[in-house]
């Protein structure tokens, strides 16, 4: 005898208040303390000592400095660990904060170029010629580079990207050399 609970829209939107907003809220968090230990606390401070008729006045010690600013130390890490987190999920793809993934109906992706395209001289689709190791003048110049900046498929044709099944573009991860 199992049952099912059916939750409504509203109750699904609940459940991942938290998931989708504790980035911001994280951010919005930390600026408050960064104004207040920085601005407010300060001001405050001088004014309590000035009403007060304290003698000897002292200054402002930023709490969140103590510690050798291990508290800012650590406020970066999240952050900027959740910024690259939700990066990763923008991606691959997930959507938690309710935008549209998908383009208006109007939207038309940029074409490629067409075939009888052919890359200006003297740009990054050639290697430029080198007088070392040639013949000389009169010589044949040297082939045109199968490989760089022109897709791979040589000087003038652009080679078809390749897509998902959703249409986005993949981009090659090339070798990385070794340290």
């Amino acid at each position: 005898m199992s049952e099912q609970v059916a939750m409504s829209e509203s109750e699904k939107k609940k459940e991942d208040w938290m998931n989708s907003k504790w980035r911001p809220m994280m951010g919005w968090l930390y600026m408050g303390v960064c104004a207040f230990d920085f601005v407010v606390f300060p001001v405050l401070w001088s004014l309590l000592q000035a009403v007060m008729h304290v003698s000897q006045i002292t200054q402002w010690q930023p709490l969140t400095l103590q510690g050798a600013g291990l508290f800012h130390i650590a406020m970066g890490a999240v952050l900027g660990i959740a910024a690259m987190g939700r990066t990763q999920e923008k991606l691959a793809g997930a959507n938690n904060g309710g935008a549209p993934t998908t383009p208006p109906s109007g939207f038309t992706a940029p074409s490629t170029p067409s075939a009888g395209f052919s890359a200006p001289s003297g740009s990054f689709s050639a290697p430029a010629s080198s007088s070392f190791g040639g013949g000389g003048f009169g010589s044949t110049p040297p082939a045109p580079a199968t490989s760089g900046f022109s897709g791979g498929s040589g000087f003038g044709a652009p080679a078809a990207p390749t897509v998902t099944a959703s249409g986005k573009k993949i981009v090659p991860d090339f070798d990385q050399p070794a340290i």
